[in-house]
């Protein structure tokens, strides 16, 4: 999750200091998110999901697809 989160940071031309006033911490703790040096908490994955437009599995790198499915796969 560190490599995506720090990717999408960069392609948008963000700050480290930037993306921790959106998940209200300060940089330092970010910087150790990026790194993998801490765990990202959920709480702070779902913001960044919303923040960046793109779902929790390819944050994961579960998917590779930025978009949100609709979860309604199975309707036409």
């Amino acid at each position: 999750m560190n490599l995506k989160i720090r990717q999408l940071r960069e392609s948008r031309g963000l700050t480290q200091e930037t993306v921790a006033g959106e998940l209200m911490c300060d940089q330092s703790l970010y910087s150790k998110y990026e790194r993998g040096l801490r765990p990202l908490p959920l709480e702070a994955a779902v913001r960044l999901a919303v923040y960046y437009g793109v779902s929790l599995d390819y944050l994961a790198g579960v998917n590779e697809e930025k978009e949100k499915q609709n979860g309604n796969e199975s309707d036409p």
